[in-house]
């Protein structure tokens, strides 16, 4: 019974100090060298747009094209991640299809992951290749039997997913705006679209 009194009095003594160090902490600035390099803006960016994205994510595709929009109406980066999820049945295999495309010109791959986006209703694990080879066609670019022999791209996809769980990603569309700056918080969770583009002025303003 005594060491329980002890003990409670211990905590109740600790319990104020360690309420104070908290708050010291989350009051402290976020250092350039905490920040995890997939928040910064790509180089000689000073502002950029990162997303997380599942190709079959209903949500995500209502994003995309605002996310597109605002990058070209601030001139800044949209940068795009990979994040299929287990629930999705065809968005692993978009994602690497989307890879392919990337090696002919990030343009087009970029294309294709809108048009998927565009389509997702129109998009099933049967017909998913067919319209991949739709999208070749009309881009004049030969789609291979086998688009991954080696598993490379599918490499690059589990990355960016792996990428994502060390940042806690829990949901898709993940939005964040970015800065290179050092000082303050340089990125910030985009959790109300309506207000991506006052958050990038805030951001390019600091």
């Amino acid at each position: 019974m005594k060491i329980q009194l002890l003990l409670s009095r211990l905590v109740s003594l600790l319990l104020p100090s360690l309420a104070l160090a908290s708050l010291v902490l989350l009051c402290l600035p976020v250092l350039a060298e905490d920040v995890p390099e997939a928040l910064r803006p790509p180089k000689g960016a000073q502002v950029a747009i990162v997303v997380f994205e599942d190709l079959q994510c209903p949500q995500c595709g209502r994003t995309a094209p605002l996310l597109v929009q605002a990058a070209k109406t601030y001139k800044i980066p949209l940068v795009q991640h990979d994040f299929p999820l287990p629930a999705h049945n065809w968005s692993f295999d978009a994602a690497v299809l989307a890879r392919y495309f990337d090696t002919h010109s990030k343009e087009i791959g970029n294309e294709f992951r809108e048009t998927v986006f565009a389509h997702q209703l129109e998009i099933f694990p049967q017909n998913l290749r067919g319209f991949a080879d739709k999208f070749a066609a009309e881009h004049k670019i030969a789609l291979p039997f086998v688009v991954d022999p080696e598993g490379k791209l599918a490499g690059l996809v589990r990355a960016d997913k792996d990428l994502g769980v060390s940042l806690h990603i829990e949901h898709t569309p993940t939005i964040w705006v970015v800065s290179s700056k050092h000082a303050g918080k340089p990125y910030v969770e985009v959790t109300d679209t309506s207000q991506l583009y006052a958050m990038i002025d805030a951001m390019k303003k600091d």
